[in-house]
């Protein structure tokens, strides 16, 4: 299956990266080596000292940039120092030389702020992880980021969401450098997914964002909170609130980006998920996160996560069964 001529992949580590980060990508490449693949993977580090990754576990680099020939895949993993701290100058200037000499620049997770800190990101379409979207686009106003994908291509330049999500991008890149028969054997052999059903927002915690700046708009979701099943229609809440209903749209809009109807309708959706994780039934979690019907919740579930309410349990509900067979 190889072409003949290596494929040379190079990983930029740092003090702070996230161990699966690493991992995942190299073990998807090795093991599409071993299936007839040739992915020469090279650890890189920006000065080539090794560096201690998140959990503790020290890892060894092949050298700094300067010691490598000019990668065709060239990958920057994440870490939770990221986006908590400055991205160190010297970081900075690694990722731009090893960006500058590959065919192709792919990040994981929280890797995206190390491309976009290079200008790499402007102009194009990208993701991360779900919990520093919103600082990667304030961060970088010319790249159009999209929170809820798992992994994003534009043109040759792959993100990727948060830590497992790297495995998917990476047999992506295998896909497209010998195809979907030996990208699958890969997945077989790692017992993962090849494609993930859904999206990102079905691994988010429910009501994850920082409430809203405006005391009318935290009034909003306090009410919805305290009475999912009320009515909390456009007129009702801005009676309550002692407001326009034109003042309470714009207020929407112009803090949250949303209609007041599809926001309460995201808090139903939230509470509905945190019912399912706690063992109610669809029907039960439908009724009690406010919404008139299960049918009305399921169409919601379709649309934003892209799986049904009972595919959403049955993922993320427990691991019980599978440890015990019971």
């Amino acid at each position: 299956m190889s072409s003949g001529t290596p494929h040379r992949v190079a990983l930029l580590v740092y003090d702070g990266v996230k161990l699966l980060d690493v991992a995942g990508p190299a073990d998807v490449f090795a093991e599409a080596n071993r299936l007839g693949a040739d992915y020469r993977i090279a650890v890189l580090s920006a000065t080539g000292a090794d560096v201690r990754s998140s959990v503790g576990i020290r890892i060894a680099v092949d050298g700094s940039p300067a010691s490598e020939p000019a990668p065709d895949t060239f990958v920057v993993p994440g870490g939770d120092v990221y986006p908590r701290t400055p991205i160190a100058r010297e970081l900075v200037e690694a990722a731009r030389d090893l960006a500058v000499r590959s065919r192709r620049v792919a990040s994981v997770c929280s890797g995206a702020f190390v491309l976009g800190a290079i200008g790499l990101l402007d102009g194009k379409r990208v993701t991360t992880h779900w919990k520093v979207a919103g600082e990667l686009a304030a961060r970088c106003p010319k790249t159009h980021v999209e929170p809820d994908a798992i992994y994003v291509r534009d043109g040759t330049t792959f993100t990727s969401a948060g830590v497992a999500a790297g495995i998917d991008l990476a047999l992506a890149l295998v896909e497209e450098d010998h195809g979907s028969e030996l990208s699958r054997d890969v997945a077989r052999a790692l017992v993962v997914y090849l494609q993930r059903a859904g999206s990102q927002s079905q691994f988010s915690a429910p009501l994850q964002g920082p409430p809203p700046r405006s005391p009318a708009l935290r009034t909003v979701v306090d009410r919805v909170l305290a009475d999912p099943a009320g009515n909390h229609s456009l007129g009702e809440l801005a009676e309550h609130l002692h407001v326009s209903a034109r003042h309470l749209t714009r207020l929407f809009r112009e803090e949250l980006s949303t209609t007041p109807a599809r926001y309460v309708e995201s808090i139903r959706l939230d509470l509905a998920k945190s019912f399912l994780d706690q063992g109610h039934t669809a029907t039960q979690a439908a009724a009690l996160a406010g919404f008139p019907s299960y049918e009305s919740l399921r169409r919601v579930f379709v649309r934003e996560l892209s799986i049904s309410p009972a595919a959403y349990q049955r993922r993320f509900r427990t691991t019980r069964r599978a440890r015990t067979g019971r």
